[in-house]
């Protein structure tokens, strides 16, 4: 039984994790370099934590549970599992996992939040790589249950599965993926729409909010019950995918998109800067935040109804 975790990094996804962990009765050390950052991430929690009470019917929230450290050997030497949370960048995670590696147990799990990299990369220099994995979350972490698995060359399956069961004791719902591959496979479609909405800016087509738009009010509102395949499955009428393929394919060699990414230029950065700030209308980032996750929890407790309807 996984009970104590250590996560490495307080930044926006550690946080999330933190909050996640705490809301399931996980005894969570929380490691950073600097002390100051306690107090900022004990108001993230607390700011976070009447959404939490809401989708997981908590009653109150239990710090007694939670120890920040500015030591990496007094976060890692007991913990069953540890996430890292660190900057998206090969060099820091690899000397960062052999540091961690070092003081971890023998058989804790190792997790990276790694939004792209490569886990055999990541792990090169570890001890005991057998043991090691990708949990790729989304944000925010505390409320979306989303979690992608990824292994690297070394990793043993009895981790893995290990490493499955613990995201869904926190209310996750792990995504196996099937071999490792840059960006994994939610970044790699967010990566193609980020891309090609970038290039309709660029080009004058749309404002950043235009872009929300079509997305909030169209392909976003069947997604988030059925994801891309099943609505096109849906689309092709009673043959559903056979007929789809047939009456859309075409489409596809047509030159519609630009997968390749359009120089991000200042005249470019600007019009994202400034249409972004434009949609926020003058609120903070924690005044949005706020309204994404009350949105998100009565999002999710509206899907429960429906999701079992397909899924079942």
């Amino acid at each position: 039984m996984i009970k104590k975790i250590a996560v490495i990094g307080t930044g926006v996804i550690g946080t999330g994790w933190i909050i996640r962990c705490l809301a399931h009765n996980k005894k969570v050390i929380a490691y950073d370099k600097d002390l100051r950052l306690e107090k900022k991430l004990i108001s993230e929690i607390k700011r976070a934590w009447p959404f939490i009470k809401k989708l997981f019917n908590k009653k109150k929230l239990n710090l007694k549970n939670f120890k920040y450290v500015t030591s990496i050997e007094e976060a890692a030497k007991e913990a069953d599992f540890i996430q890292e949370c660190a900057t998206e960048n090969y060099k820091i995670k690899i000397k960062l996992m052999n540091t961690v590696s070092k003081f971890a147990k023998p058989n804790a799990i190792i997790s990276s939040s790694s939004s792209g990299l490569l886990p055999t990369k990541i792990y090169s220099k570890c001890r005991n790589p057998s043991r090691t994995i990708i949990g790729h979350p989304f944000n925010p972490v505390y409320l979306c249950p989303g979690v992608e698995i990824v292994a690297g060359k070394k990793t043993k399956k009895k981790f893995l599965n290990k490493a499955n069961r613990f995201y869904k004791s926190i209310s996750m719902n792990p995504i196996m993926v099937k071999k490792e591959l840059p960006g994994y496979l939610a970044d790699r479609l967010q990566e193609a729409l980020w891309r090609e909405a970038l290039h309709i800016i660029n080009e004058g087509y749309a404002t950043t909010k235009d872009l929300d738009r079509a997305i909030e009010d169209g392909p976003g509102l069947r997604w988030s019950l059925m994801g891309t395949f099943l609505t096109f499955h849906l689309a092709g009428g009673k043959a559903g995918m056979k007929h789809m393929l047939k009456q859309f394919g075409p489409a596809l060699k047509l030159p519609w998109t630009k997968l390749k990414a359009p120089k991000l230029s200042k005249k470019l950065s600007s019009r994202v800067i400034a249409g972004t700030r434009q949609q926020a209308k003058g609120k903070s980032v924690a005044m949005i935040s706020n309204i994404r996750d009350e949105y998100l929890v009565n999002l999710q407790k509206l899907r429960k109804k429906y999701e079992n309807k397909i899924r079942k």
